[in-house]
């Protein structure tokens, strides 16, 4: 095997990816050949003379990064991985194959080459955005960031909000590469081929843009040395290429997309691009520096807060922040300019250096956190729990990325008042407890919402979710209460207890009001508090089934998918695991937002809902009777 160094070799290269992108996915009878013979000759240029990765370090924190925003053109991909020798021929036709490692789009972890997860359109270039912020202003490394879109996902309004944040940034190590190709999956798109009309755009959000045939090796160079020589701006290279470069049958053709050739379609193809190829290069290498390590946090090592009279979780969250902050430099804050709402600022104010404001750009913001995550940042996210459902697209892709990521969303719930239902998050507790390993917190008190928030900043878990409340609550624990992720605190408790409250956040006081009223009247109920709604304390929660039969669960969150489901979840046989609950499921009464309301106080909405002490103690009588 030769050794790229020339053009005309590199010319070679690219036609070896085309061809390997043929062959791998006519072996796998699925797959995006000719998305993926479009961006080749960039590619080939890329490899062979720019990037700089340690294939034997695929972690090293100084390699490059290079990202697939258009993950279906993974054959790609995986074709210059086999070329510097990172995968083998035998590998590469394993292709979309059950058990192997080289999946129909991009994912990490299995593949230590690959980054974040990509395929869901839009997503590359926000994560690119946390790399390259990572880079320029966190471990102040000089490595590049590449990102190869394709130019129907120039659609997404998240890619627009990521090039509004890395101008300003002024990241001028994130180079974003168009693979400018025409056709999407059912014709042209909105622009086709007007690449002045894309650089007008990108010029107009900040970028440095640079127009060339992206089929045209020399052009291809001189765009990445002029990219890469800039230290002022983000680059936007705009390459105009050819869907299905190379192959006649394929070229410039309508209704290839995602449609492998057959085997004789391929044979000819193959035979029409030269034949089988056995180009291997050698990666460039980059210069190792030295980086602090990334040591695990000590919480022995945060000092605690004291609270006397009522706090805001969501105050708490942002003090707490700030505490773990002081002792912990891998930390990194990200909000969407709420921080003076969701206290996040509260960060800001004393580590300035190491908080991002992502504006009102929430895909943006989620996709910069992976992105900073993945290079072994501990992130916090925040904004309102309402407008984290706008990117939930990125919190599942962030799961798929293996991200251990954490979030907040304040403002949660009826009980924010006055706002009206386009700010009350009541969706957000079924939309996280939906995310595969995700873990779902929701703190009723100051000190339950300290503790928390520095277990999630110690779990690197997935993505770990907390949800806080906008008004001030009663202090119920203390700076010694332990606290487990998966765990519960019961807070009224007797042998003679015929019925269990179930609350978590701002509905634990409902439940312990309604607890006072009930005993006035000699009725005995227990009171649990379900700080950790997932996981959850199955065995706080079987303990109460098996003594007290009978739960009411009250939550400030619509019906479906909330507490109540989760609580009824505890008790259904999983057919993965060999232990078999003992106890017969509680009857379960759910006291839950059942409708949509308007404005009015925190007051006046909990007992619209009828979520309050006073709805509890009837739902007790009609249950106990």
């Amino acid at each position: 095997m030769s050794q790229v160094t020339a053009i005309d070799t590199i010319t070679q290269l690219a036609k070896q990816l085309k061809i390997d992108s043929i062959r791998c996915t006519t072996q796998a009878g699925s797959g995006h050949p000719t998305s993926s013979m479009s961006a080749s000759d960039i590619m080939a240029v890329l490899l062979a003379k720019h990037l700089n990765y340690d294939f034997d370090n695929p972690k090293s924190l100084t390699n490059d990064r290079l990202i697939f925003s258009k993950g279906h053109a993974s054959p790609l991909l995986y074709s210059l991985y086999k070329a510097c020798g990172a995968i083998s021929d035998q590998e590469l036709m394993s292709l979309r194959k059950f058990g192997s490692r080289l999946e129909g789009h991009p994912v990490p972890e299995i593949l230590p080459y690959v980054d974040v997860a990509t395929g869901s359109l839009g997503q590359g270039l926000p994560m690119a955005l946390g790399m390259a912020i990572n880079g320029k202003y966190l471990d102040k490394n000089n490595y590049k960031v590449y990102v190869l879109l394709g130019d129907s996902e120039m659609a997404e309004g998240s890619v627009w909000e990521a090039m509004n944040l890395a101008s300003y940034y002024k990241l001028d190590n994130l180079i974003a590469i168009l693979d400018m190709n025409r056709l999407g999956q059912r014709g042209e798109t909105s622009i086709g081929w007007n690449s002045t009309l894309y650089a007008q755009r990108a010029s107009a959000f900040g970028f440095h843009t640079i127009e060339i045939d992206g089929h045209d090796i020399n052009q291809i160079d001189k765009a990445l040395v002029e990219a890469k020589a800039n230290t002022v701006k983000p680059t936007f290279i705009i390459a105009k290429t050819i869907k299905g470069q190379g192959v006649t049958l394929t070229a410039n053709k309508e209704n290839w997309h995602g449609k492998p050739l057959n085997a004789s379609e391929a044979k000819d193809a193959i035979a029409e691009l030269g034949g089988i190829q056995e180009v291997t290069i050698k990666v460039n290498k980059p210069k190792e520096i030295k980086l602090p390590k990334n040591e695990k946090l000590d919480l022995a090592t945060v000092k605690t807060l004291e609270f006397t009279d009522k706090a805001s979780t969501r105050e708490v969250y942002g003090d707490t922040l700030k505490i773990i902050g002081d002792v912990y430099k891998n930390m990194a804050v990200i909000d969407a300019e709420v921080s003076n709402s969701t206290y996040a600022d509260k960060f800001k104010h004393a580590h300035s250096e190491r908080f991002f404001e992502m504006f009102i750009s929430e895909q943006a913001m989620l996709g910069c956190g992976i992105g900073l995550a993945s290079l072994n940042k501990v992130v916090f996210a925040s904004t309102f729990a309402a407008f984290l459902t706008r990117a939930y697209d990125f919190i599942r892709m962030g799961s798929i990325c293996r991200s251990n990521l954490n979030l907040c969303g304040s403002h949660a719930g009826v009980s924010i008042g006055a706002d009206g239902p386009s700010q009350m998050a009541l969706e957000d507790i079924a939309m996280m407890r939906a995310i595969h390993g995700s873990t779902v917190l929701y703190p009723c008190d100051a000190y339950s919402a300290m503790h928390l928030v520095m277990l999630m900043a110690n779990h690197n878990q997935g993505i770990s979710y907390i949800r806080t409340t906008r008004e001030k609550t009663p202090i119920v624990y203390n700076k010694d209460t332990k606290f487990t992720i998966g765990g519960s605190h019961t807070l009224k408790e007797s042998a003679k207890d015929k019925l269990t409250l179930i609350a978590a956040g701002i509905t634990v006081f409902e439940a312990l009001k309604a607890y006072e009223e009930l005993k006035s009247q000699n009725i005995n109920v227990r009171v649990i508090d379900l700080y950790s709604i997932k996981p959850i304390d199955k065995v706080a929660l079987h303990k109460a089934a098996k003594e007290t039969g009978k739960f009411i669960v009250v939550e400030d969150h619509f019906v479906d998918g909330g507490i109540g489901d989760a609580v009824l979840d505890a008790f259904t046989l999983d057919p993965h695991s060999e232990v078999v609950p003992t106890t017969c499921l509680p009857q379960v009464l759910k006291l839950a937002v059942r409708r949509l309301v308007g404005s009015g106080t925190p007051e006046e909405l909990m007992d619209c809902a009828k979520i309050t002490a006073k709805h509890i103690v009837e739902a007790t009588h009609k249950l106990l009777k």
